[in-house]
């Protein structure tokens, strides 16, 4: 049971995601089905709270003493990330949105994808059900990803 809640936090932490936590799942030994169970649910859990309140909590944040650079730069990052996102996509903005956080690369993700979304106001149904495609299509090229990884080490390893 430790080795499903370990991975199901780490899929919940920014940056890292189920990106991180796939591999990681996988390399203690647990099913690749059950990473991608756990993994998506575990990523998905923080969208709908950074939805209602990130962009609130930012602009709150912005102006304080110790952490208003860093609630800057995040609010900034978000706003360019939103704007950026709208540019190349202009109608297509659900499609943009669910490859935006479904292809793994660094900078993207269910967070910044919900963050921007935010910005944008594009609605939370409409973000929610992008983001969860996102994240299932992630899920699946990170989980290709990790078998053709751990299946390359091991015949590199001999075993």
């Amino acid at each position: 049971m430790k080795r499903y809640l370990i991975m199901f936090l780490i899929s919940m932490v920014p940056i890292i995601e189920l990106r991180g936590a796939i591999p990681i799942g996988y390399g203690m030994g647990i099913p690749l089905w059950q990473c991608y169970i756990i993994c998506c649910i575990g990523n998905m859990l923080p969208v709908p709270v950074i939805y209602l309140f990130a962009r609130k909590v930012l602009i709150w944040g912005k102006d304080k003493k110790y952490i208003g650079g860093f609630f800057t730069f995040c609010y900034e990052k978000g706003e360019k990330g939103g704007e950026k996102l709208k540019a190349k996509a202009g109608k297509g903005l659900f499609v943009a949105l669910l490859l935006f956080v479904g292809i793994p690369l660094p900078g993207t993700g269910a967070w910044t994808g919900t963050l921007a979304a935010s910005f944008l106001d594009i609605g939370f149904k409409k973000s929610v059900i992008a983001c969860m495609l996102g994240v299932i299509l992630a899920s699946i090229i990170v989980g290709i990803a990790t078998t053709v990884g751990f299946g390359a080490f091991s015949a590199v390893k001999g075993g």
